[in-house]
């Protein structure tokens, strides 16, 4: 950063900023190398607004470190073009409770909190790049979860409409299976009878069939999609057993475009919640569960160790080994889910130094901008 000299001149002093992200305006804080505060500033959240924040920031020197909140939602932007600009960027999490409640709450407290906490050392998280496959795939995976939701939640509403409907109709659909009772539902024709309650039912049933049949093609494209940028992104995770391009999509969303941000296996773990926790006082020694993590990690890792546990032979081979050592089947499952972490992070790191090395596919040099 610069700050005047005893000659009258400006000194160059290096120092980092940090950016309070919100969804309309950016807060910054701008500390000098020894930490005091030199300014703060409210630039708007959209592109001329980073442009002139950096601009701002670069008036008392050179940036050597930026904090950004959020950089996975209001954020991401703002650390998209910073990585332009050339200037690193970490995520910062919230400032401590406690510290808080001692200063008060302000955004511009809240930048400068997170501008020591960046300048310290204290955040040293990379964040996401979110420029490349993983992104589309968090995207589709969004899109999809709640096509999902939504197709579950009609077809639970036509079945609640078909129980009170006129006794012709709920005797001549009820026994269908599930796809029948859709597609005849679905074509079924206003009568004209006058009994408003079965003209209804009948409207009702049709429409609602519909829209399950609808959002059924929905999913069904955004599978397919999530299973071609899976393919572009980490092939080889396809190629193992038990893994689906669900369970891949949600592993690879946690990652990111850029895993090698990670410092090591087990910091994927920990991201996935598969890592032990210390859990020890006096003379106890132990470990407990970890509930921190991305949960839907997390649950993509349950159901691939499940799937290994009923049909994979060295899965299951294992599972009687720890058996008869004397260790519950819970137990078992952690430390298969910690494996698989592992298994999974090699892979997708490989993939990608891969995918990284060619240059003439489209995808990837979407992901190495």
């Amino acid at each position: 950063m610069c700050r005047p000299g005893r000659s009258g001149a400006y000194r160059h002093r290096a120092g980092g900023a940090c950016v309070d992200t919100h969804k309309n305006v950016h807060v910054a804080a701008v500390l000098d190398h020894l930490g005091g505060l030199l300014d703060t500033g409210e630039f708007p959240a959209t592109a001329t607004g980073y442009h002139q924040l950096i601009d701002w920031a670069r008036q008392f020197g050179k940036v050597l470190r930026a904090g950004v909140e959020c950089t996975g939602s209001y954020g991401a932007g703002l650390a998209r073009y910073l990585a332009t600009q050339r200037v690193p960027v970490v995520e910062v999490n919230q400032p401590d409770r406690s510290a808080r409640r001692r200063r008060g709450k302000t955004d511009a407290v809240d930048a400068e909190s997170a501008a020591r906490a960046a300048l310290s050392g204290t955040a040293r998280a990379l964040p996401k790049s979110g420029n490349g496959q993983v992104e589309v795939l968090r995207m589709l995976r969004l899109a999809k979860n709640s096509a999902v939701k939504a197709r579950t939640q009609a077809l639970n509403q036509l079945k609640a409409v078909l129980i009170n409907a006129p006794s012709a109709l709920r005797e001549a659909l009820e026994p269908l299976s599930t796809a029948v009772l859709l597609r005849r539902c679905a074509e079924l024709t206003d009568p004209c009878d006058g009994n408003p309650a079965a003209d209804t039912a009948i409207f009702t049933l049709r429409l609602l069939a519909q829209r399950v049949l609808r959002l059924r093609q929905e999913v069904t494209e955004f599978g397919r999609r999530m299973t071609t940028a899976v393919q572009a992104s980490a092939p080889s995770l396809l190629e193992r057993f038990g893994i689906g391009p669900d369970s891949a999509a949600a592993l690879l969303i946690t990652a990111g475009d850029n895993p090698e941000r990670l410092n090591s296996e087990a910091s994927f773990a920990a991201l996935c919640g598969a890592s032990p926790v210390e859990k020890s006082s006096g003379k106890s020694r132990r470990r407990r569960l970890n509930r921190g993590g991305d949960r839907q990690a997390n649950a993509a890792l349950h159901r691939i160790v499940v799937t290994r546990m009923r049909q994979d032979e060295r899965t299951r081979s294992y599972l009687e080994r720890r058996t008869t050592e004397g260790r519950g089947k819970r137990e078992i499952m952690r430390c298969l889910k910690r494996y698989v972490a592992r298994e999974v992070y090699t892979l997708i790191r490989a993939d990608m130094i891969t995918c990284h090395q060619r240059p003439d596919d489209p995808s990837t040099l979407t992901t190495a901008a």
